[in-house]
């Protein structure tokens, strides 16, 4: 098991996790399909978090998981909300096929907002240098078929995400990258919200 390396106060008494968790694992989606989960709990009883904390929590992980790379979030279904949204707060984003609306890079602050939202929403994310241009023949795949259509194109990219803030989870789909290295990175962006960070057996 990983941790964040917070302080526990009382030393001398049982210890006391932080009220968080973030249980990263390897994940088996079928033969040929390299995957990460990323689930967000409350320590205590397991249930998801949800509401501005765990909006904060992503959208400090985020920026941290693409480490420098290009990102794009992908919205494919009430793609007229989102665009109404990212208009009213100034979010840059373009219309792709059919029913996917991209949004390129958005500040921490923008993801923030996002997240918080559209947190009933499931949507995705591409990082990686194939995401600085259009993928057009993914984006239309995203508009037929939803987030099926990364599992024939996440290798192109360092990863690509599906995103369910409202379950508390990121599922990662990657030929790069190993549950220890997703550990790696988002421990310190995470380390002032007082999270544990475990790897499940």
């Amino acid at each position: 098991m990983s941790t964040n390396g917070a302080t526990v106060p009382g030393g001398g008494k049982a210890l006391e996790l932080p009220p968080f968790s973030l249980d990263v694992q390897a994940l088996d989606l079928g033969p040929g399909i390299r995957a990460v989960g990323l689930e967000l709990v409350e320590t205590e009883n397991r249930e998801p978090v949800r509401g501005p904390k765990a909006a904060e929590i992503w959208s400090a992980a985020v920026p941290a998981l693409v480490a420098g790379e290009m990102y794009v979030l992908d919205f494919f279904s009430h793609v007229e909300r989102v665009a109404e949204f990212c208009g009213t707060h100034k979010i840059s984003f373009r219309e792709a096929a059919g029913r996917c609306l991209v949004v390129p890079e958005p500040s921490p602050e923008q993801l923030r907002e996002l997240f918080e939202r559209f947190e009933k929403e499931t949507f995705g994310m591409r990082a990686g240098a194939a995401a600085k241009s259009p993928d057009v023949a993914l984006e239309g795949e995203l508009s037929k078929r939803g987030l099926d259509a990364y599992q024939d194109a996440y290798a192109r990219y360092a990863f690509c995400a599906i995103c369910e803030p409202e379950d508390g989870w990121f599922t990662l789909l990657s030929e790069t990258l190993w549950s220890s290295e997703v550990i790696r990175r988002v421990r310190p962006a995470l380390q002032p919200f007082d999270v544990y960070i475990a790897r499940p057996q």
